[in-house]
């Protein structure tokens, strides 16, 4: 090959390459991106005074949202909580304990609001879903007042079907709240369904200690009657089930990976191997923005470096034939310098499950975001993309 050709080839393969800082700004303006156009997820939660309406809103929530109180009402009226740059919006309402009157003004009100958004056309304004909170500690069975406001109301609510979740609360004893739960479920309301729920660890008097549960069934009763345009806003915000993000995650990578394979079914150049991270960034983003993390773009600079290339070297593209083929059990050496659809997916599904894991070990509090900027951490990082390798094949 003569020296013009070699520097030409040269110059075009630098051209193309991205390296590791590059990809981790194109991450972060991904995240960004997806994080502003995150859908406002809308929730109305109605139930008397005491029922542990904000413990229960702050246990599923990231963030502390809402404020706490004990033994008062922290509302009078309806009141829309939000906060900036959050995607959720609570209604919160007056306590049950009201008169007969102010009762069906409430319900009034809440219908107005459904009414008003449903009219809106605008995902943002709906109503998405209704929390109507028991407190079974407090109830020897379902009220007989409440029996009534929630039979009027949902068949009031029928005209926009608004899904309509009973949580009950302080859910102990397990039996008890059992009970409780089939009273609700005999009434045949018009309802999604009935879920149980301690919102955070109950001590009694030291001696025993009943731990929180249900939170996460909670999450999974939303996924299933919310709208596919609010998923990635229920991931976001929620912080009470890791099971929940996961599965979401897992089904960004398959749908990159899909993609990616795509792009690949026409063998492509090595040195064309870039045309992959526009997909492989917005799986990472994505990602990200479903575990609710604040990330920073040394850290996934130092995440690109540890799995998929180093600083200053090409992520995708001819270090792929050096650094990241050989490492695929039975993929040897591609043919005439290309890129298989398969191999294109290989590589897109261990990056992501890797960025799964340590997103899933910062959430348990396994790792810290700092350890990935120490030695050990890189190694790990590595050693956890190898891993995918393998499995991924």
């Amino acid at each position: 090959m003569g020296t013009s050709n070699r520097k030409e080839i040269a110059e075009r393969n630098r051209s193309m390459q991205i390296d590791t800082d590059k990809m981790a700004q194109q991450c972060m303006d991904a995240i960004n991106e997806k994080i502003k156009n995150l859908k406002t997820l809308n929730i109305m939660v109605v139930g008397k005074s005491g029922v542990g309406k904000s413990t229960l809103i702050n246990s599923l929530f990231r963030g502390n949202f809402a404020e706490t109180g004990l033994g008062r009402p922290v509302t009078s009226e309806i009141r829309k909580k939000v906060k900036k740059d959050y995607p959720l919006a609570i209604y919160d309402t007056p306590g049950f304990e009201l008169a007969k009157g102010q009762q069906d003004k409430v319900k009034d009100e809440i219908l107005d609001i459904i009414q008003k958004g449903y009219a809106a056309k605008d995902v943002n304004e709906a109503i998405h879903c209704i929390w109507y909170c028991i407190n079974v500690g407090a109830n020897r069975t379902f009220d007989e007042s409440e029996v009534e406001w929630l039979k009027d109301f949902t068949e009031a609510n029928k005209q926009t079907e608004v899904p309509i979740i009973v949580v009950l609360t302080q859910a102990i004893p397990k039996k008890k709240a059992a009970e409780m739960k089939k009273l609700v479920e005999a009434e045949n309301l018009h309802i999604a369904k009935v879920v149980p729920v301690l919102a955070q660890d109950m001590d009694f008097d030291e001696e025993y200690i009943a731990r929180a549960y249900g939170l996460d069934k909670l999450i999974d009763v939303m996924s299933e009657v919310l709208p596919s345009e609010l998923q990635n806003t229920l991931q976001n915000v929620q912080k009470a089930s890791l099971e929940s993000k996961k599965r979401a995650a897992h089904a960004a990578v398959a749908t990159a990976v899909a993609a990616a394979f795509g792009e690949g079914f026409s063998p492509i150049p090595f040195s064309d191997a870039a045309l992959l991270v526009p997909t492989q960034v917005g799986m990472i983003a994505g990602i990200t923005v479903i575990f609710g993390m604040d990330i920073s773009k040394s850290f996934l600079t130092g995440f690109t470096s540890a799995t998929i290339g180093s600083a200053g070297m090409t992520v995708l593209g001819k270090t792929i034939v050096s650094n990241l083929i050989k490492l695929i059990p039975g993929i040897g050496t591609a043919t005439g310098g290309m890129i298989s659809g398969t191999t294109a997916g290989l590589l897109t599904t261990a990056l992501g499950e890797a960025y799964i894991l340590i997103m899933e070990m910062i959430y348990k509090g396994d790792m810290k975001k700092e350890d990935l900027f120490t030695e050990e951490g890189q190694k790990e990082m590595t050693r956890l993309f190898k891993d995918q390798l393998k499995k991924a094949k």
